[in-house]
């Protein structure tokens, strides 16, 4: 049940990078140990997304394997089940090498029409809008 917390993570930070335009698409990169179920989080996102920005907005998981890397020989593997041992040099010291992320990649947002920008105090119609988001 934690997809509803991580869908109400997702809507704050969108919401607070859309500037108040409507939000089409929510692309997100979730790691496999992150152990998150898909269609719980859509169901979980679409519920908290209501009344926002992001209404209606269509959210797109990238779901990135789970791999380990061992330290004592390089080896790198993907895993289905956390069992980390090496299954090259048998050692124990491994890292994860991905597997562990969760981060909201992009969003797609609906532009205002032209005549809503012109009449923006300070609108620069000459440069395009940015929104950069720290990871």
């Amino acid at each position: 049940m934690h997809e509803l917390s991580l869908s109400s993570a997702i809507v704050n930070t969108v919401v607070k990078h859309a500037g108040g335009r409507r939000v089409t698409v929510v692309e997100l990169r979730v790691g496999k140990l992150r152990q998150v179920i898909p269609g719980t989080l859509e169901f979980y996102f679409e519920f908290v997304a209501r009344d926002t920005v992001c209404d209606g907005a269509r959210l797109v998981q990238q779901v990135i394997a789970a791999r380990l890397h061992c330290r004592q020989c390089d080896h790198e593997w993907e895993i289905e089940i956390p069992a980390f041992r090496c299954p090259a040099c048998s050692g124990s010291d491994v890292e994860i090498a991905s597997g562990d992320e969760f981060q909201v990649e992009s969003i797609t947002v609906e532009e205002p029409p032209a005549a809503a920008l012109r009449d923006r105090p300070g609108a620069d119609l000459g440069k395009e809008a940015e929104c950069i988001a720290q990871r």
